[in-house]
């Protein structure tokens, strides 16, 4: 999987929707919010970021722990659907990690340190997706996984 989904800077310059907006696309609240900018979608592909902050109830040693990572990966699906569906005016749905293949964690992030993440859904099905996603610091790989994520 790795550079498969390339970053481009181009994709993280205005937000769409960032800070209390988010919470208009994501189902979590504070303190578990773990995306605070959405940038957009494109064809199967949206991209959204959080900058890391000492105060993150992930942050641990200086650094944001593992569980963060899954979680903000997770987040940045969920807004990718709340986005798609408050544009088709519909509910926010409700989803559920079914499935983590392959997370590798490449380097731990540190505070002041913007993740940019691109998730790419891989295929649909129902209430199922399937989605590879890729987070950057800088330009430098941080995380890429696969999620199974379940919408009720």
């Amino acid at each position: 999987m790795e550079g498969d989904t390339m970053f481009s800077p181009a994709h993280f310059l205005q937000p769409v929707a960032s800070n209390e907006a988010i919470l208009d696309l994501i189902p979590q609240r504070p303190p578990i919010v773990m995306v605070d900018a959405f940038y957009g979608v494109d064809e199967m592909t949206s991209y959204s970021s959080l900058t890391v902050h000492a105060d993150n109830v992930f942050f641990e040693g200086g650094k944001l722990r593992e569980p963060g990572l899954v979680e903000h990966v997770a987040q940045s699906a969920a807004a990718r659907v709340g986005y798609v569906c408050q544009l088709e005016k519909r509910p926010v749905p409700v989803g559920f990690i079914g499935q983590v293949k392959n997370f590798k964690i490449h380097a731990l992030p540190s505070e002041g340190d913007k993740l940019c993440t691109t998730v790419k859904i891989e295929s649909e099905f129902g209430d199922i997706s399937i989605i590879t996603a890729t987070t950057y610091v800088e330009g430098n790989l941080m995380t890429e996984c696969e999620m199974k994520i379940f919408l009720q």
